[in-house]
C-alpha cells in the first residue's frame, strides 16, 4: 500500500471580494485559486511555477493558514487541517513555516535578529533564554551567518539583502519544520547571492529531512530546487509531472511559453517565439471556458465550446489540462 503524501491540497478554492459596481446586485469575486489539487511527498520538493498574479503565493499562504480557504481540502499527514483542534492547530503551525519573498518586508525593523529569531520560540513557550541562546546560535550558523555572536544584537538594516533571507530562513527553521512554503525566496536578492541561498536550501532540505512547496516564476530555478513541476496559470493548475518531464516533453501551450523564455547562455541559439496572443485575462468572475483560451494558439471550435479541461494523465505521472494535447478535441 503508498504511503499517502505527507501534504496534499484537494480542490482548494480561494476567491476574493472584489469591489461591485455601483447599484449592481452582482458579486464580483476574484478566483484567485480555482480547483487547485496537488501532493508533496515526504522529503520531496514541488515547484509552484507561473506568473505574477496566477494565484502562486495566494496557495502558499492558504497552506500556512494565513489565508482561509473558500472550499477544498488541505490534507497533512492523511488529515484535514480544519478538523484538528488548538493543539494539533498549534503543532501544525510549529511543523509548517513559510519563508516571505521579501527579506526587506518580512523581518520587524525594530527587533535584533536574536528576537527574530527566537520569537516562534518565545510563542510556542520553548526553551530558557540560555537555550534559546544557542539554538539562534546553532541556527545563524546553520545558514552561514557566523560568527553568530556578532550578528545577534544586529537589526536587519544592519544586514545585506542576502543576510536578511538567510535569517528568514533561519526564523522559518528554528521549531524544526517537517514542510516549508519557500515564496520565492531568492527573487528579490542579487545575482551574486541566489545561487548560495538556493544551495543552503538544499543542504538544508537533506539535513533536516523537509519537505518544499517552492513558489517561482523561473522554470530554470524550479529545475535546480524541484522534484516536480506544477505549472499554474490564472488560478488553475494546467501542467503537473516529474521536472524532467515537464521540461524535455511539455504538452501544455503555456508551458511551453514559459520554457522559451528561460535565458540560454549561448548566442548563436535562436529559440521559435511563443504564438501566444493577447493579454491576460481578467481573474474576476471568469467564465467556465479554458483559463487560456483567449491566449492559446491551438485552440479549437471544441475548446470554445467546452468548460475549462481536466488534468488527465498523459504519462505516468504527467498530468496537463488541455483538450489538443490529451486528444479530446
Amino acid at each position: 500500500m503508498q504511503n499517502s503524501p505527507l501534504m496534499a491540497v484537494r480542490s482548494l478554492k480561494k476567491h476574493f471580494d472584489a469591489e461591485s459596481k455601483l447599484f449592481s446586485k452582482a458579486k464580483l469575486f476574484v478566483h484567485a485559486v480555482d480547483e487547485v489539487s496537488f501532493d508533496v511527498e515526504e522529503g520531496g520538493s514541488l515547484g509552484l511555477v507561473g506568473e505574477s498574479g496566477c494565484g502562486k503565493t495566494t496557495t502558499g499562504r492558504v497552506i500556512v493558514q494565513l489565508e482561509k480557504p473558500t472550499s477544498g481540502e488541505i490534507l497533512f499527514k492523511g488529515r484535514n487541517i480544519s478538523e484538528f483542534n488548538k493543539s494539533e492547530q498549534m503543532k501544525y503551525h510549529r511543523e509548517v513555516q513559510m519563508v516571505f519573498q521579501d527579506p526587506y518586508e518580512s523581518l520587524n525593523p525594530r527587533m535584533t535578529v536574536f528576537e527574530i529569531i527566537t520569537e516562534p520560540l518565545n510563542i510556542n513557550g520553548i526553551g530558557t533564554r540560555r537555550q534559546k541562546e544557542e539554538r539562534a546560535r546553532s541556527f545563524l550558523n546553520q545558514v552561514g551567518i557566523s560568527p553568530a555572536e556578532t550578528f545577534l544584537s544586529r537589526y536587519p538594516h544592519e544586514l545585506s539583502g542576502g543576510q536578511r533571507q538567510r535569517v528568514a530562513i533561519a526564523r522559518a527553521l528554528v521549531l524544526e519544520p517537517v514542510f516549508l512554503v519557500a515564496d520565492e525566496p531568492t527573487s528579490m536578492l542579487d545575482v551574486s547571492v541566489r545561487t548560495g541561498v538556493m544551495e543552503l536550501m538544499l543542504k538544508l532540505q537533506e539535513e533536516f529531512k523537509m519537505s518544499y512547496l517552492y513558489i517561482t516564476h523561473d522554470l530554470a530555478v524550479a529545475r535546480y530546487m524541484c522534484h516536480r513541476i506544477a505549472v499554474m496559470y490564472l488560478g488553475k493548475i494546467v501542467e503537473v509531472g516529474e521536472t524532467e518531464e515537464i521540461l524535455s516533453n511539455a504538452q501544455h501551450p503555456y508551458t511551453r511559453a514559459l520554457l522559451s523564455a528561460v535565458s540560454v547562455p549561448d548566442p548563436r541559439v535562436r529559440r521559435t517565439q511563443p504564438a501566444i496572443k493577447g493579454d491576460i485575462s481578467k481573474p474576476v468572475n471568469p467564465l467556465p471556458e479554458c483559463r487560456f483560451l483567449q491566449r492559446c494558439p491551438v485552440a479549437t471550435d471544441y475548446c470554445r465550446q467546452n468548460p475549462h479541461p481536466p488534468l488527465v494523465e498523459i504519462d505516468e505521472g504527467h498530468l496537463v489540462s488541455c483538450y489538443e494535447a490529451t486528444d479530446e478535441a
